[in-house]
């Protein structure tokens, strides 16, 4: 009994046999390869809305504007959240789909150093 309870689990789980969920969401994923996290953050450093992110990144970088900086921070945050928080587990479990904590941590580093360098070299208005 124990080996056929075995033999249904096994057949239950999903697997790269049943990657529906990874062609739909990487074409180009080949069954069998695993994805990391360094693949899982080049993938999403690809994305429209990280490039266009990246791109505001930079205006906001170059102009020194603070307000500026603020919502793009909040923009990244979103996309961030939006990311962790939607994150397709039935791909995760096929393989197709690594841990998006490098992406996240760039990110975080992203918006901290718009934060300090935005706010820093400024001097304050004397009383």
């Amino acid at each position: 009994m124990g080996s056929l309870r075995r033999g249904v689990i096994l057949a239950l789980l999903p697997g790269p046999a049943l990657a529906q969920s990874c062609a739909d969401m990487r074409p180009g994923w080949t069954a069998g390869a695993e994805a990391t996290a360094w693949t899982e953050l080049i993938a999403l450093s690809g994305t429209p809305a990280s490039l266009v992110l990246l791109l505001a990144s930079a205006l906001v970088l170059r102009l020194r504007h603070q307000w500026g900086a603020l919502i793009v921070t909040v923009l990244w945050s979103f996309w961030a959240s939006f990311i962790a928080m939607a994150g397709p587990t039935q791909a995760a479990a096929e393989g197709c789909i690594g841990s998006p904590t490098l992406f996240i941590a760039l990110v975080a580093a992203i918006c901290t150093g718009m934060i300090i360098y935005t706010t820093g070299g400024k001097p304050r208005p004397s009383d």
